[in-house]
């Protein structure tokens, strides 16, 4: 119906607007019913859906990107700590080296079952020196670590023939040889140790020992 007054003439002009008036009201009426049976169908679909499809979780948004926290990676501290404790342990400064060397003027050392020949060839040069350890100037823990960690690198790459330097003690009080003894000490409990002499005078003599190890398994 128009916002524009209407002029009303006569009886007839008057029942034409009536009927134009319940006309409109019809066409709202209509558009009503219809617009709620709509959302009733839509809210009945919905329903069924989440009947049959259970709960539903949203979708996230594929264009953002979740980067998972990677846990820190702690530093191994305690490994290093143990693994330091281990080489120190595993030769003692208690123990008593004096039975198990021989009685000579170069004193050596050879594990049971190995044969007097092998020190001899060891003072000899039969087996040519692989590779060599200079002690000097570490103090007593310090000569400690570096010999066990040497005899251990040494054994796992395969090499038979060492040479240890510990000095002849010229520099230390009273002029004793104290870590000559240490090192013999800490050889004997190395079990990759089979044998050792003391160096020949071109390859340091009462300084120095030169050390046969065990054949690696690999």
């Amino acid at each position: 119906m128009s916002n524009k007054p209407v002029k009303v003439s006569s009886l007839t002009d008057l029942k034409l607007v009536k009927r134009e008036i319940e006309a409109q009201a019809q066409q709202q009426a209509q558009r009503a019913a219809e617009m709620a049976r709509a959302r009733k169908q839509a809210a009945s679909e919905k329903d069924l859906f989440i009947r049959a499809a259970g709960a539903v979780q949203p979708v996230p948004d594929k264009r953002r990107v979740l980067l998972k926290k990677e846990p820190s990676v702690a530093q191994p501290m305690q490994y290093q700590r143990d693994e330091k404790a281990v080489l120190i342990e595993a030769i003692s400064d208690e123990f008593d080296v004096g039975t198990l060397l021989d009685t000579d003027d170069n004193l050596s050392f050879r594990r049971p079952g190995i044969g007097t020949d092998v020190t001899r060839k060891l003072r000899r040069g039969d087996w040519s020196i692989q590779r060599q350890l200079d002690l000097h100037g570490l103090r007593r823990d310090e000569a400690r670590e570096q010999l066990s960690f040497f005899i251990r690198e040494a054994f796992k790459h395969g090499i038979r023939c060492v040479r240890v330097v510990h000095g002849k003690g010229l520099g230390s009080p009273g002029k004793a040889p104290v870590l000559k003894s240490r090192v013999h000490s800490w050889l004997v409990q190395k079990n990759e140790v089979l044998a050792f002499v003391q160096a020949k005078p071109s390859d340091g003599g009462a300084g120095a020992l030169v050390v046969l190890l065990m054949a690696s398994k690999g």
